[in-house]
């Protein structure tokens, strides 16, 4: 079983956190600001498939959607403070 690569990134509205394994990606997405919801999608431009308070719960979401268990998700620094 692979590990997902995880990357951060940063657009002019959004916080973004891709993670990616084979040919599956999932994006959690939160607005600039870092108030909002995290919004789970199907990859960078896909369609919104859940909101989250918590980043545990969305990562668990992610996990489960890339097919690995949560602990094989190492999250960037820079996006251990998302969510509310």
């Amino acid at each position: 079983m692979s590990t997902p690569t995880a990357t951060y990134t940063e657009t002019a509205d959004e916080r973004l956190l891709r993670l990616q394994r084979a040919d599956t990606e999932v994006v959690i997405a939160q607005n600039r600001d870092g108030y909002a919801m995290l919004a789970v999608r199907g990859g960078p431009d896909g369609q919104e498939l859940e909101r989250y308070y918590g980043l545990d719960m969305a990562l668990d979401h992610a996990a489960e959607l890339l097919g690995i268990p949560f602990g094989d998700i190492d999250v960037p620094d820079e996006a251990s403070d998302m969510g509310m």
